[in-house]
């Protein structure tokens, strides 16, 4: 889709104008009212006298000129959230695509709220990554129908001042809900089809398409490291495992990088801990977090960030079969320490397990895991908000704050070392499930932490040998919550793309 600048209304030839009204607002006042004739302004005048104005009511009017025209209904302006923006952003596009029209024209002043009143850049990113997430419908298995999808191809943003500030914001915006997207194209495909090889291809081909380096290490390689996680979990399934390796290293020759983390299972039976039936269906988007940090690094390499990001997979397809691992098992994962297999399904803390303790070697300054990791997030949050761990209270209150701006919410819950009794292993180091029945989103967090806080490691020989080294910052993004998109979201139905905003917003400023 283009998303261009629109310096005079007077150019958006065969645009449908967009205005968006709030509850008591006369059209008289708003941008696009030079785009109609006295005429025009009348019978929508009358219209809206029969028919008033309502917060999430969308119409489209045909005036006596033969124009067309969109009005959006808001609530009243003083009432009037940056979150109520985002979500406006996504239903006229979703209002569009619904009317089969192409080309639109909106006000970015329209989208003004409490807070962003005097960052229009700032507010034409957002807005232009919301646009592109809401034109996104996964089609790649179905029969393209002879009128065509339903897409809109062009938005004109008409902006009164900064023309050259708000012009990068919308191709920035653009940017990242086009990665965003490509995520979510990736996460939507079917397990059947996307093995943990088809994941590594995936980073592979985004790594010459934007130019970063990939290593995808085999099973070969994993055994020489010691990643008893990966190879356990994996042992399954006749696909085997990958440990897929990213670097984008465009920052100081000196800087420690910042290491994402994120789980690729390409599908979770639960392995020898079958799934029900109700618990199945979705479980090809369970690398969602893989896919979210190939596509986070794929947006900073095309915005050309400055920064040293590294960025690791660990794939595997859970799988039952003769070779699969057993509850009871204990696996020596590359850290040294030992998992105590409770339940197969509890699959993805264990391979990121080997995955964080890899990402040590670069001597990081923060470390990062996106996992769709337990169903408590989701009953803990709902399906509206990915559930945030931090180690760091000022990077906890970044998160949370670039999560409103973004529209891609996170909520914390407590990293309080007493959850570690939960935790603790009988006859291994750890156990992969709790020993309790409550809080199921916190233990797995703080099993993660176990891999995470023993900062002596010893590093391979490009970095050296390291021990005692400060504490890594740590932040564990569990997902599960908003894995797919949910009523309201003015979304296709399937991934919703969460922390692919987030992040990429996040690690340009940090």
């Amino acid at each position: 889709m283009e998303i261009n600048l629109l310096k005079d209304i007077r150019t958006a030839n065969g645009a449908v104008p967009v205005i968006i009204l709030a509850e008591g607002e006369d059209l008289k006042n708003h941008s696009f009212a030079s785009f109609f004739s006295t005429d025009d302004l009348r019978y929508i005048a009358a219209f809206f006298k029969k028919t008033p104005v309502r917060d999430g009511h969308t119409h489209l009017l045909f005036t006596p000129s033969g124009r067309e025209a969109v009005v959006a209904g808001i609530q009243k302006r003083t009432q009037f959230s940056h979150r109520k923006a985002l979500s406006t952003a996504r239903r006229i596009v979703a209002f569009a695509r619904r009317e089969r029209i192409k080309h639109i024209a909106v006000s970015l002043h329209d989208f003004v709220s409490r807070g962003f009143d005097s960052r229009l850049p700032d507010l034409a990113e957002v807005i232009a990554t919301q646009f592109e997430l809401a034109n996104f419908e996964y089609t790649e298995y179905r029969t393209k129908p002879a009128e065509g999808w339903q897409h809109v191809h062009a938005i004109s943003v008409y902006a009164k001042r900064a023309p050259k500030a708000v012009a990068e914001g919308l191709r920035r915006g653009k940017i990242v809900g086009e990665e965003t997207n490509a995520m979510r194209e990736l996460s939507n495909t079917p397990g059947g089809d996307l093995v943990p090889a088809g994941l590594a291809g995936a980073a592979v081909k985004a790594g010459k398409a934007f130019g970063f380096s990939v290593k995808v290490l085999s099973v070969s390689d994993m055994e020489k490291l010691g990643m008893g996680g990966v190879l356990g979990v994996g042992r399954g399934s006749d696909h085997p495992p990958k440990f897929i390796v990213m670097e984008y290293l465009k920052g100081k020759k000196n800087e420690q990088p910042v290491v994402l983390v994120g789980k690729g299972v390409t599908f979770d039976t639960g392995g020898l801990n079958l799934k029900p039936e109700q618990g199945i269906y979705e479980m090809h988007m369970d690398m969602s977090g893989g896919a979210s940090v190939i596509h986070i690094v794929a947006a900073l390499a095309r915005l050309k960030v400055k920064k040293n990001i590294v960025a690791l997979v660990p794939a595997v397809e859970n799988m039952p079969s003769g070779r699969s691992y057993h509850p009871g098992d204990v696996l020596r994962t590359m850290s040294g320490k030992t998992i105590e297999i409770l339940n197969t399904d509890a699959e993805g803390r264990v391979i990121l397990a080997d995955g964080l303790t890899y990402a040590k070697r670069y001597n990081p300054r923060a470390i990062i895991d996106v996992a769709t990791l337990t169903g408590a997030a989701m009953v803990a949050l709902g399906a509206r908000a990915s559930a945030l761990f931090a180690t760091d209270l000022k990077l906890e209150r970044r998160l949370r704050e670039i999560g409103e701006e973004t529209g891609d919410f996170v909520w914390p819950l407590p990293l309080w070392e007493e959850y570690e009794q939960d935790i603790k292993g009988t006859f291994g180091d750890v156990a992969n499930s709790s020993k309790v029945r409550y809080g199921g989103a916190i233990t797995a967090a703080m099993f993660l932490w176990q891999f995470v806080k023993d900062s002596s490691v010893t590093s391979d020989k490009r970095q050296g040998t390291r021990t005692n080294q400060q504490q890594v910052s740590w932040i564990h993004l569990d997902i599960a919550p908003r894995m797919t998109s949910t009523e309201g979201d003015y979304l296709a139905k399937g991934s919703a793309g969460a922390s692919v905003p987030l992040l990429v917003r996040f690690l340009t400023g940090f």
